[in-house]
This record gives C-alpha cells, structure tokens and sequence, in this order.
C-alpha cells in the first residue's frame, strides 16, 4: 500500500493538476482567396461561370482578353481594332499611311494602291525603322506607336 507522505503528495498534487492551465498562444491565420483580402467586387474581366449542372457561354466562361474582345463585341466596340485601315491616298515617305499600334510590331496587309491592285502582302511594321514599303506597290506605311513604352503587352 501507499506510505502516509506519499498518499498526501498525491492528494496535494491533484487539485493543482484539475486546474487548467492558461497559456497565451499566438493564432494567426493565412489567407489566401482574393475574397478574404478584399471586399471589393469582382472585376467584369472575370466570367462568373455557369450554374451546376449547366454547360457555360462563352461570355460566362471567358476570361482576361477573350472576354475583353467579347464585352466591347456586345457594346459595338472593336477593342483590338482589326477592322481595314482607311487607304484615301498612296502612303509616300513624305506622307506615309500610318498604322496605329498598341504593341511594338503590328501586321499589315497591303492590297495596293488603288486598291485591290495586287494580292494581299503582309507587312511587318515595328518600332525599329521609320517607315515600312510594300515591295509590290511602294505603298509607304508608318507606325504610330500608341501602347506603354517598355510594356509587355500581353505578356
């Protein structure tokens, strides 16, 4: 059996270890859901997707420059400007036909002048030379640089 000394160490130790014991610990939480950070809406470059069970749009799942080209498509507006550049005149060194750019390189097709003349050569114009001529016609073109300078584009 238990000696006297040690039932009493027993007995004085048990209402010290029913006590609970109380310790400052530090919780810190991670997030990392754009939804957390922020209270802000979600921005129209983002499709909101389809409800369960249902096959999505295109509008509904398109994203960043797909869905941009969709949305200005629903407003009438042609946001890359693939439409055919306006040829009133022949494009000489003088006064070239100047192609407006949102990236440092754009393509260009020249038909000739007048137009319809020749079949469509394509043109690379650039920021690195001044003027770009179609062999075929001599239809002079200028690129009219129009994006951030040192930007990336879609990159």
């Amino acid at each position: 059996m238990l000696g006297l000394r040690t039932a009493r160490a027993l007995l004085s130790a048990a209402p010290k270890a029913r006590k609970p014991i109380i310790s400052q610990q530090v919780i810190r939480t991670i997030s990392s859901s754009s939804q957390v950070r922020s209270s802000a809406p979600t921005p129209a470059i983002f499709g909101e997707g389809a409800k369960a069970g249902e096959v999505p749009s295109d509008l509904q799942q398109a994203t960043g420059l797909e869905r941009l080209q969709l949305l200005g498509q629903m407003e009438g507006i042609d946001v890359f400007n693939t439409g055919p550049l306006l040829m009133t005149k022949k494009g000489t060194v003088e006064d070239p036909t100047i192609v407006h750019a949102y990236s440092e390189e754009r393509i260009v097709g020249c038909t000739g002048w007048p137009v319809e003349s020749h079949d469509i050569i394509w043109i690379s114009t650039n920021n690195h030379k001044e003027h770009h001529r179609c062999p075929e016609c001599g239809n002079v073109f200028k690129m009219e640089f129009l994006g951030e300078a040192g930007g990336h584009g879609h990159h």
